[in-house]
């Protein structure tokens, strides 16, 4: 078997901001000469929005659109085969460039937290050289610019997706101290009756586009449903154990 000369570098990219890069995704980034990112059909892609004014000149883009977002059940047959497909063809396509050719896929937080990337990962990793980089997390991003910590002392942090039935999300709500939760959008008014069913939703903040031009910070609930744009989450804060001066006991 001919040996690649080639390797593939995911770059996690960070909540947004781009000055959140770390020094060796930004390394990677000046240097690449072939580029691919993930985008909705039609759109710039918001990792290639992060790395504008960063790549070479000259460089070959790859945009991996993809075949559908939210216009069919995401646990619908129809959206596992397209997505499966869309995956399955990616990764050949990139397998195949990175036998003589270094791939930079940039991927917005962290790859192994959620991201696109994975579903490419695991159809890789026994074809070709992989490096990944971490990135900060968007949720970490969000709760900084709160201006609070997410946990305190022996805090619980649970972190959930808006997707999961009410349930689910009342169970986790009143299990934990703290909680991010993701997958907002259209799952917000979801959200919003299991936080108040699990009577959490006064302690809730919706962070919109952390880091990111038009960045919001907003009590959820003084706001409408319908006014969450996709880069949004929702964080609960933890108030557990902290050290505190104790008063003196009078003499």
């Amino acid at each position: 078997m001919t040996q690649a000369k080639g390797r593939i570098i995911c770059a996690g990219l960070g909540p947004g901001d781009p000055e959140l890069i770390s020094v060796k995704a930004d390394r990677a980034i000046r240097g690449a000469r072939h580029v691919a990112y993930f985008r909705k059909a039609g759109r710039q892609g918001q990792a290639r929005r992060i790395v504008q004014g960063m790549l070479a000149e000259g460089v070959t883009e790859y945009p991996m659109e993809y075949p559908v977002t939210t216009e069919i059940p995401f646990d619908s047959p129809e959206y596992n085969a397209l997505l499966a497909a869309f995956y399955d063809q990616w990764a050949a396509n990139l397998a195949d460039l990175a036998r003589d050719h270094e791939v930079v896929v940039l991927c917005e937080g962290d790859p192994f937290f959620y991201g696109s990337f994975m579903h490419l990962y695991i159809r890789l990793r026994e074809r070709i050289g992989i490096e990944v980089i971490p990135g900060i997390p968007g949720m970490a991003g969000c709760w900084n610019v709160t201006g609070q910590p997410i946990t305190w002392g022996d805090d619980v942090l649970s972190v959930v997706m808006g997707t999961l039935p009410e349930a689910d999300l009342i169970r986790h709500m009143q299990g934990s101290d703290a909680l991010v939760v993701m997958k907002t959008g259209r799952n917000l008014p979801r959200i919003r009756r299991a936080l108040a069913a699990a009577g959490r939703l006064d302690q809730a903040w919706l962070i919109e586009r952390g880091t990111m031009p038009g960045e919001r910070v907003l009590r959820l609930a003084e706001i409408e449903d319908a006014d969450c744009p996709y880069f949004a989450i929702v964080l609960v804060h933890g108030q557990g154990r902290r050290p505190v001066l104790m008063p003196k006991a009078a003499e």
